[in-house]
């Protein structure tokens, strides 16, 4: 049923490459066919794509040096906050709807305010569950991942895991319990921890050491409750370098992995990366998935970008298709998505201040990541690239390789071999143009 507030009615569906948009059919879908087949999966299952419930949605278009750009009468202030949460909730799988999106997200304080008590919040944001349960029954519509807003309140400044103050820690710890309750129960394929302030500003009032400890207790307790409450989905940690502290614990994949092995948690927490992160970490998108890939804890994916002129987190739908198709190249070289998937965690700019504009960003972009999708389709068939890599390591399938790695050599061992051959190795060239070409080639 639609909510009013759109223009169109009916959801988007595949009108193909030639389709030219009418005032009939104003938007719809040149690439994202989700019943085709891409390297033996509907495309539908390849992206798995979810719209977020806030930035866009919640957001109100304000910002550092203004106030509220955007109108939107589903979160317009004053009246019963429950009542407008209702509402909100009834545009947003409106929104999802139009949009024939598979999946969404979303944050606790999101959905509904906090009341007088945590007790209170916890339990709003469980009646707004109950609506999302029906509504996820009516529509076929999953919940890819939820999580608990630990960053907004001031009383997480300084922290939630990482606070100075125990009681902090056990508000924060009550709270993810509720929504990684209410994610189970609706039967959310990962719960995903979003730290926001899990840093610091400054060493003259920190305690590192600390701070680290209690961060790897509150996960293991995250963990410990996921196992007692039956959770199948994935555990996931968001890296993000300096939003919004100095310092966070969470900078980029390899401090992650670094943090989880320090706590046992390598087998038991995956990671959720953005691509706005991976810049402000001095990352390629796709070296923070391929290294996730390659140490075993690839999640999921906030598809949405950063200006590259900006130091800042900028949530931008994602409109380059180079770089979608070469990180969605990496996934695919890993196995492709299991509980994860391609979440929208974009907003739109200020001055985009229609309601239809929502549908308009959210279409473009999921175009997008399925043509980039089919690129990387060609270069997976090719293997070119694949190829190429493996030729270059070749040398350690060999004799003198396996052995090194099987430690069958020592240190003087290698040094005997070299002094005997009189080993003089030959440099090879990486090819690093000529794979630049051909990467556009697939374009």
């Amino acid at each position: 049923m639609s909510s009013g507030y759109f223009t169109i009615d009916e959801p988007l569906r595949y009108e193909g490459p030639k389709y030219k948009p009418s005032a009939k059919r104003p938007l719809g879908y040149r690439w994202y066919d989700p019943e085709r087949i891409v390297l033996g999966r509907r495309m539908a299952d390849q992206l798995r794509f979810a719209v977020c419930y806030w930035h866009s949605f919640v957001w109100n278009g304000s910002d550092p040096f203004g106030g509220d750009s955007f109108e939107r009468p589903w979160h317009a202030a004053g009246g019963d906050p429950m009542k407008q949460a209702m509402h909100k909730a009834d545009v947003a799988f409106d929104l999802f709807r139009l949009l024939d999106a598979p999946f969404f997200t979303f944050h606790d304080r999101d959905i509904v305010p906090e009341g007088a008590t945590l007790r209170e919040s916890n339990l709003n944001v469980r009646r707004v569950g109950e609506v999302f349960a029906r509504k996820m029954e009516q529509t076929g519509i999953g919940l890819l991942w939820g999580t608990a807003n630990l960053f907004s309140n001031r009383r997480y400044m300084a922290g939630a895991a990482t606070n100075p103050d125990p009681e902090v820690f056990a508000y924060a710890a009550a709270q993810v319990k509720n929504v990684l309750e209410m994610t189970h129960e609706l039967g959310g394929e990962n719960y995903v921890l979003w730290g926001g302030r899990e840093g610091y500003e400054t060493l003259l009032n920190t305690d590192l050491k600390r701070e680290l400890a209690q961060f790897g207790r509150f996960l293991q307790l995250v963990v410990e409750h996921k196992h007692k409450i039956g959770f199948k989905g994935a555990i996931l940690i968001e890296p993000k370098p300096a939003e919004p502290t100095k310092h966070q614990y969470d900078y980029d994949v390899a401090t992650v992995f670094g943090f989880l092995k320090a706590h046992g948690l390598e087998k038991e927490v995956k990671v959720n990366i953005e691509q706005n992160h991976a810049l402000l970490a001095g990352h390629s998108f796709e070296h923070e998935i391929a290294l996730a890939q390659a140490l075993g804890i690839f999640g999921s994916i906030d598809m949405n970008r950063g200006d590259e002129m900006l130091g800042w987190d900028t949530d931008q739908f994602p409109n380059n298709l180079p770089q979608v198709a070469l990180a969605l190249y990496h996934v695919l070289q890993g196995g492709g998505f299991t509980s994860g998937g391609l979440n929208f965690d974009a907003k739109l700019r200020r001055q985009s201040i229609d309601p239809d504009d929502l549908i308009a960003g959210h279409a473009h972009a999921m175009d997008l990541c399925a043509r980039a999708l089919l690129v990387a389709e060609k270069m997976v068939e090719d293997g070119a690239l694949a190829r190429h890599v493996q030729e270059r390591y070749a040398g350690w399938d060999g004799k003198l390789g396996r052995a090194i790695l099987q430690g069958k050599r020592s240190l003087a061992d290698l040094a005997a071999i070299v002094d005997k051959s009189s080993l003089e190795p030959k440099p090879v060239s990486g090819r690093q143009e000529r794979l630049e070409a051909l990467v556009n080639s697939y374009l």
